[in-house]
């Protein structure tokens, strides 16, 4: 059932890119030798659209899990993975970049080996019980964006969380739709769709006591997590 879902989302996937390489790749005006004029479409960019569009959804229909499958898709997509020591090294420089990027907007950034995960409160991320950005969150959100398109070797899990009050199915499509809300203003602001994976986990990983106001503030938020793409495809994945 998975995978025929996961084909289903792939065929419309290839169809939007697909329609995208066509209305994108540009035309020209082109005269026959009675001096009539043709419109044509530029071939060279729309055949590059679609040679991407193609790999992409390759990727999704090969891996054995979300994470091979988007590391698939991002390698169709044209994004090189990290090796050996470069991945360490590529992680100390986005974490460090993040921090600066971040700094006194509220935004925890923890690093746990060659994981980054950004934890988004819900105080300044999201109203109680609303799934909309707070329009004063943006400008933190653009830091963030502007440094995972510098840092694009990363696969990026966008998690939602909330506390225990409320039944588990409001909890969990809350904690979908701010996921979504997140993963979307960063797409809009040029982070490659094919990079993110959206989660909800809704009251299922406490990181405070629900028994307190604190406690349950602490445990409504969005994660951010940044999965480097090895070439050896050993990344590690998971809500935690």
């Amino acid at each position: 059932m998975f995978r025929a879902a996961s084909k289903c989302v792939s065929v419309a996937l290839v169809s939007a890119l697909t329609l995208s390489a066509c209305a994108t790749g540009g035309s020209y005006v082109q005269s026959d030798q009675n001096g009539n004029s043709t419109q044509q479409q530029n071939r060279t960019g729309r055949s590059a659209l679609i040679g991407t569009a193609v790999g992409v959804v390759a990727g999704l229909l090969t891996g054995d899990s979300a994470t091979e499958r988007r590391q698939h898709a991002m390698i169709g997509a044209g994004i090189g993975a990290l090796s050996g020591a470069a991945v360490g090294n590529y992680q100390d420089r986005q974490e460090r970049a993040l921090r600066e990027r971040t700094a006194n907007t509220g935004i925890d950034v923890q690093r746990e080996g060659d994981n980054i995960t950004l934890n988004l409160p819900d105080g300044i991320t999201f109203d109680f019980g609303k799934s909309a950005l707070k329009p004063q969150f943006y400008s933190a959100l653009n830091g963030v964006a502007s440094t995972l398109k510098e840092y694009n070797q990363t696969m990026i899990e966008v998690v939602g969380h909330t506390d225990s009050v409320g039944s588990d199915a409001v909890n969990q499509r809350l904690s979908e739709q701010r996921a979504s809300s997140v993963a979307q203003y960063l797409a809009g602001q040029g982070v490659q769709r094919e990079r993110m994976e959206t989660l909800g986990a809704g009251k299922n990983y406490p990181i405070a006591d629900n028994g307190t106001d604190a406690g349950r503030a602490k445990n409504r938020r969005v994660e951010i997590r940044l999965i480097p793409l090895r070439a050896d495809g050993s990344n590690a994945s998971g809500v935690h």
